[in-house]
């Protein structure tokens, strides 16, 4: 193993040592098999993690699925929505320009000369 690589990018089998963490990697690939049908007791077992845990982590991947599914891509209403925020932005920054502009052709305001 080289250096560069990081010791989380390489999936290792069994519960993990002391100090060590569970990495995002390893949670999807534990959360991976019990999709695929391995029992969860078994896992549990073999990798020492609470079955709790372990149904947490499959809910969490539950959800986060479903939320990647709703995504409405070609969504008219998003698209018009963007259209909008777009056209606020512009007219925004028109505004300012215009402002910006009215204040540089302003005589000096507040001082009058003294006759």
């Amino acid at each position: 193993m080289s250096k560069e690589t990081k010791t989380e990018d390489v999936a290792k089998p069994g519960p993990l040592g002391p100090k060590e963490r569970w990495s995002v990697r390893r949670k999807r690939e534990v959360t991976l098999r019990l999709l695929r049908g391995e029992p969860l007791d078994a896992v549990s077992r073999e990798l020492g993690v609470e079955i709790y845990r372990l149904e947490q982590w499959r809910e969490k991947a539950l959800l986060g699925i479903e939320e990647a599914l709703r995504d409405r891509t070609g969504d008219p209403l998003h698209t018009e929505l963007d259209a909008a925020k777009r056209h606020i932005g512009e007219l925004s920054m028109e505004n300012e320009l215009l402002r910006r502009e009215r204040d540089l052709r302003r005589p000096l305001s507040g001082k009058r000369s003294w006759k």
